[in-house]
């Protein structure tokens, strides 16, 4: 089930932020507790983050030096009005970027109506194109709509590759296998999928399993430890789906062996390229998974050996029926 209600606290924000970005909070202490999620509904026109804007208002505003002069001209009358129209129930957060050359007359009023109005106001040294940057993909990945799938999400060959199929059909130990040639582990079991982008997933692992791996007869393994830092990788986006089907007692005569047309599968809205690899005794399927993943990247750059093949075969038919 996809989740596209997402919020993050103005609390966590500032937290997760406040190193890179050297934040300073200097009012609005009270509004830590604040709320910015994904605009839906009659809010729908609100964005997350921008410079000040008073015709569609976003939820965490920012002050560059080109604002703060623009307000340091207003007369005084004016200037009350103007920010009684920055301080609207929709801000959530005021950020005054560049701030160690800011030193303007408005800034007892802006503190005292942060204060009043319970909106947290904060100062940073960097400017403020890197802090929309920088907190717009902050959100994205916050805010992002979700949902989650059963399966191992690996990097495999620097490509997020998920591996479904039916349970105990050997996903685990699959990868495994493609552990101990070099690849890495993202989740195991249950993987949280985001949409960052309109056409982009990004999967994660939850927190509780990260680092683990489940494999039958052997129990929960901590990868990290067995094969080091680089074996494990935070997030990736999805890419490519590799779904296992048993056919260990099924004929394959049914097969589409030339698979000649690409299938998807919608992850969140966005199609994601999916391939069946069949099971049996006998097949290296870390070595398939390889070969599918090398050959997807092919396919991306516009070669395909499928169509190439067929349009060999066919000028072969066409010069053997030439008189």
């Amino acid at each position: 089930m996809s989740n596209s209600g997402n919020s993050v606290t103005i609390l966590s924000l500032i937290t997760d932020n406040r190193e890179r970005l050297e934040f300073e909070w200097v009012a609005g202490r009270d509004g830590g507790t604040r709320i910015v999620s994904t605009a839906t509904g009659a809010n729908s026109l609100i964005g997350s983050i921008g410079h000040m804007n008073f015709i569609h208002p976003f939820q965490i505003q920012l002050l560059g030096p080109i604002e703060c002069n623009y307000l340091e001209t207003l007369a005084a009358s004016e200037r009350t009005i103007q920010l009684g129209k920055l301080f609207v129930p929709e801000l959530s957060m005021l950020i005054i970027a560049s701030a160690e050359t800011a030193n303007y007359s408005f800034f007892p009023e802006l503190l005292e109506k942060a204060n009043a109005l319970h909106v947290a106001l904060l100062r940073s040294p960097k400017a403020s194109p890197h802090l929309v940057d920088v907190l717009r993909l902050y959100l994205a990945r916050k805010l992002a709509e979700s949902t989650t799938m059963h399966g191992v999400f690996l990097d495999v060959l620097e490509l997020g590759v998920l591996i479904t199929g039916a349970s105990a059909i050997g996903k685990s130990e699959l990868a495994l296998e493609l552990l101990a040639r070099g690849h890495g582990l993202i989740a195991d079991d249950i993987v949280e999928l985001y949409r960052v982008t309109p056409d982009m997933v990004e999967g994660r692992c939850p927190d509780v399993l990260k680092d683990f791996l489940e494999v039958r007869g052997i129990g929960v393994l901590n990868i990290r430890t067995i094969f080091g830092e680089t074996a494990v990788r935070p997030r990736k986006s999805l890419k490519l789906i590799i779904h296992l089907e048993d056919h260990s007692n099924e004929k394959w005569t049914n097969l589409d062996r030339l698979a000649v047309n690409a299938t998807y599968q919608d992850v969140l809205e966005v199609p994601i390229r999916k391939m069946t690899i069949p099971v049996a005794a006998g097949r290296n399927l870390a070595v398939l998974v390889e070969a599918a993943v090398r050959n997807f990247v092919l396919n991306l750059r516009g070669i395909d050996s499928t169509r190439e093949f067929i349009e060999r075969q066919h000028k072969l038919i066409e010069g053997a029926g030439t008189p």
